[in-house]
Formats: structure tokens, C-alpha cells, sequence
């Protein structure tokens, strides 16, 4: 059974850029294309789906938003199965639900509150953080085009556990497949403070070691590779945030992992996702570990 790619929209402009590039990824993967609109009320309240429509925002039905956003995705890709459904429900339970049952779920990162245009967003942070499948979260200027991106390239945290991270760097492996773009793998790697020394022989020392246990850790977790994929491995000195921010401005796709934690519900995502998903500068995929 062929697992669709599920979007979730809400009518608003980025959620209707999400659903494009939800399209894009199914097209990609050759499976099929599920949108869904989750609210608690019966009415919708947004201009961007309305004034397609050409009605006032109190006339425009959640059937309305689903069918213009699936009229919108079935016109950029005609060859796609796509199916779309309403479900009268908070949006994060439907959408963490509908993971169960989807090979990757697509979502924008924010809806129509004004408190939402200034942050990530609830719903999107919170699919990220439970959803069971991969979660791409993408921002309110991305590229919408997720088969030719602007950069022609996706890039991979590697971080401290490359074995824990066996199926992050294999999700990252098939996106950079589908795409026909290089892989690039950065490591960041940071020098303490306490382990530096005055003397001028010495000066960079310890820095050099740091660098070269990044450089082999890169190495070793990379071993994995498919043949069929080129990858490209960089590291650099820094806070791990930081450093894949900065790279997120040079790619059409960041990778990332969340790790399950001992008693607590679901996934929950360590600083580097939570700083990633807020300050990308493109889509961001979050891949949960194997529990």
C-alpha cells in the first residue's frame, strides 16, 4: 500500500505554498496526495482562499477550502491522485493522527493569527514534534517548487550519534535522489574555551583536534551512503544551530532529526530543530529516530 504524502491547509497563502510543494513531493515519491483542512468551527475566516474565490471570507465553507486547494495542487500537477477531506477537530491532533498513515506530512509554518505571523506557529511546531513520519515544515518565503529548487542542493545535520541517526540520514539520502541534487552533510564542532592555551606553538592545538574528531564523525556516519547519491561533507566551527541556519540559506531542503525521550508523549524536539524550524531560510524536514 502506497502511503500518501498529506498536506495540511487552512485557506491561508502558506498554507495553499505548502500544498504546492506537497505536490511537488508526492509527484517526487510517485504516491498519492491527501489535503486536509482541520478547524473547530464552520465558517472560514481568511482572505486568501476568499478572494480567489471571489466571496466575502464569511461565505467561504471549509468544503471550499479543501476543494480550492485541491483544484490549485490537481492544475500544478495533473498526473497526481490527489483526495481531500475535512475534519471538524484541533488541527495538531488530526494532522499528528494522520501521520500514522502518510509517508510524509507537509505543513506551513503559520495560520491567521497575528500572533502566529510573528512566530513559527502552534500547529506546525507541534506536528513537528509528534507527528510518527517525516515532517516537512516549510517557511513563509520558500521556494514552492520542491522538484527544482533555486539552490540544487539538500543538506544533513550530522550530529553526535550517527548510528541513532541511520534513518534522518537515509531520508535525506532519497530526497537528494528524487531531486538529482548532491547531498551535503555539515557537522558542527566547537573548541572549549578551557582547553585553549597561551602559547604560541600550541595556540590552535586543540582546535585542530576538535576539527579532526568532527571531520572523522562525518566520515563514519556518511559509511552509509548509496552509491548512486554524491555527497559532499563540510564541518564547522560553532553552536550547531548557528551553523545549519547559516546553511539553510544555501539549500532547497535542511534535514533534521527529533529523538523520543524516556517519559514524555511523542516526539520532542531537542534546541537545534526548535531553532532551525523557526529561522530556516528553507523548508526544514524533521525526521523522527526509531524508537
Amino acid at each position: 500500500m502506497e502511503l500518501p504524502v498529506v498536506v495540511g491547509v487552512d485557506g491561508s497563502e502558506p498554507s495553499l505554498r505548502a500544498a504546492d510543494w506537497a505536490a511537488d513531493e508526492a509527484a517526487l515519491r510517485g504516491v498519492p496526495l491527501r489535503v486536509v483542512y482541520a478547524c473547530r468551527w464552520d465558517r472560514y475566516e481568511g482572505a486568501a482562499l476568499a478572494r480567489d474565490l471571489g466571496r466575502q471570507s464569511a461565505e467561504v465553507l471549509p468544503q471550499d477550502v479543501v476543494a480550492g486547494a485541491t483544484r490549485r495542487v490537481q492544475a500544478r500537477r495533473p498526473e497526481l491522485k490527489v483526495t481531500g477531506d475535512v475534519v471538524f477537530e484541533e488541527p495538531e491532533y488530526t494532522l499528528v493522527r494522520e501521520g500514522r498513515n502518510a509517508s510524509v506530512l507537509v505543513v506551513g509554518t503559520r495560520g491567521r493569527s497575528g500572533l502566529a505571523e510573528a512566530l513559527l506557529g502552534s500547529v506546525s511546531l507541534t506536528v513537528a514534534a509528534h507527528a510518527d513520519c517525516p515532517v516537512i515544515v516549510l517557511r513563509g518565503n520558500h521556494d514552492t517548487k520542491a522538484a527544482h529548487g533555486t539552490h540544487g542542493r539538500v543538506v544533513v545535520g550530522v550530529g553526535e550519534d550517527p548510528e541513532e541517526a541511520a534513518a534522518v540520514r537515509k531520508f535525506a539520502y532519497e530526497e537528494a535522489r528524487r531531486r538529482h541534487v548532491p547531498l551535503e552533510a555539515v557537522k558542527a564542532w566547537r573548541c572549549p574555551a578551557h582547553e585553549t592555551t597561551d602559547h604560541p606553538l600550541l595556540a590552535d592545538a586543540p582546535a585542530r583536534l576538535h576539527e579532526e574528531e568532527a571531520t572523522k564523525a562525518v566520515a563514519d556516519a556518511l559509511r552509509d551512503a548509496p552509491p548512486d547519491v554524491e555527497v559532499r561533507s563540510r564541518t564547522v566551527e560553532g553552536p550547531a544551530r548557528g551553523v545549519l541556519v547559516a546553511a539553510s540559506h544555501g539549500a532547497d531542503l535542511l534535514v533534521v532529526g527529533a529523538k523520543r525521550r524516556s517519559g514524555h508523549l511523542g516526539l520532542q524536539l531537542g534546541r537545534v530543530a526548535h531553532t532551525v524550524l523557526h529561522h530556516s531560510a528553507c523548508p526544514v524536514a524533521v525526521v523522527p529516530h526509531p524508537v
